[in-house]
């Protein structure tokens, strides 16, 4: 079974925040968009201005998804086996991006995160799991076809 996860389901892997318990049992490779890469990060800093996080937590959470991004932090990693696989935010991916947001009323990168989950499932084929921490999302990728994976209640 392959499972895209979205930003809100990733920041639960470093961060211990409700719903954490659920992502860390996903095994990888956990499939995301490029988007991740700036809005994980970004997360992970707002939760140190607000107070949540010390500034030395921030910079190991940062550095361990960092590092797994690049394929060379944690458990899989040692193991040899990618944490993520990325896809990148093509012409094709913002196409189908618009698309979602007129057909379902998402946010921009809810719209990009989705296309880049329907374009993988495409691509790939076989059981595909949507995993995100957003209602609103999750009943678009439902909608989409896709099992929904970590989510809220």
């Amino acid at each position: 079974m392959t499972v895209f996860a979205d930003s809100s389901a990733i920041v639960k892997r470093y961060a211990d925040e409700p719903g954490h318990e659920s992502v860390r049992t996903i095994e990888g490779p956990v499939v995301i968009s490029a988007l991740a890469r700036v809005e994980v990060v970004a997360a992970v800093w707002r939760k140190q201005r607000m107070g949540e996080l010390s500034l030395d937590d921030a910079q190991v959470l940062v550095g361990a998804f960092e590092a797994d991004l690049a394929g060379g932090g944690g458990d899989d990693a040692e193991r040899g086996s990618a944490v993520f696989v990325e896809v990148r935010v093509s012409e094709q991916v913002l196409d189908l991006a618009t698309r979602l947001v007129a057909r379902h009323g998402l946010r921009a990168y809810d719209g990009v995160q989705l296309a880049s989950a329907v374009l993988s499932r495409d691509a790939i084929g076989g059981p595909f799991t949507f995993a995100a921490f957003d209602d609103h999302l999750c009943a678009a990728a439902a909608r989409e076809g896709f099992a929904l994976g970590p989510h809220p209640a």
